[in-house]
């Protein structure tokens, strides 16, 4: 049976996957004290995608990895990283005794180290490379190639909710549309260039 945990909670209309870094500005009074909570304890906190198409009910599991900047007014500038993704059983309005909310949840417990098949892998090399990127880390993971393709909410939602070997097919259909849109938009440059 999963074991729901309850943690504290950051309802927000966006939904990041494993291992992608989000810049978040924190101004409201309960959120600053979730990110006072987050830099004294350590803690990790839930962003719950509150969204339409979340019919799933599903949210990430963050962790503060820096504060940009401190405002006089105490907002502040920080990034978080997604360590894990959840689905909500219950949001309550307040967590504990803090002013902003909390949720019980279950993780999904992703292993950021699975590698994907030698052949995505390639085709991921080979898309990274037209973007001029070559240093390209070896393993890497299904989701890992997912922050590197852009995705939208639903594209994402997709992406979580397919199995292991479905989730490969996916990405490389997204690599090869998104090698296509390069590829295209290289040649009008080179029209206009040629003007």
């Amino acid at each position: 049976m999963d074991t729901l945990t309850r943690i504290p909670m950051f309802p927000l209309t966006i939904f990041p996957l494993p291992g992608e870094m989000v810049p978040l500005h924190i101004f409201e009074p309960r959120y600053r004290q979730l990110l006072r909570d987050a830099e004294e304890r350590d803690i990790s906190f839930g962003i719950y995608f509150n969204h339409a198409l979340n019919s799933s009910k599903l949210g990430s599991l963050v962790k503060l990895e820096s504060v940009i900047k401190r405002y006089p007014g105490g907002e502040s500038d920080i990034i978080v990283k997604c360590q894990d993704l959840f689905h909500m059983d219950t949001l309550f309005r307040t967590y504990k005794e803090k002013l902003y909310p909390g949720g019980d949840v279950t993780f999904w417990q992703i292993d950021l180290h699975a590698p994907v098949s030698q052949k995505l892998y390639e085709e991921f090399e080979l898309y990274m490379n037209l973007l001029k990127i070559t240093m390209v880390p070896s393993p890497v993971s299904a989701y890992h190639i997912a922050n590197e393709l852009n995705l939208d909410f639903e594209a994402k939602l997709k992406f979580v909710e397919l199995q292991h070997d479905k989730k490969e097919v996916f990405l490389h259909n997204r690599i090869r549309f998104q090698k296509h849109i390069l590829t295209e938009a290289d040649k009008v440059k080179d029209v206009f260039h040629l003007n």
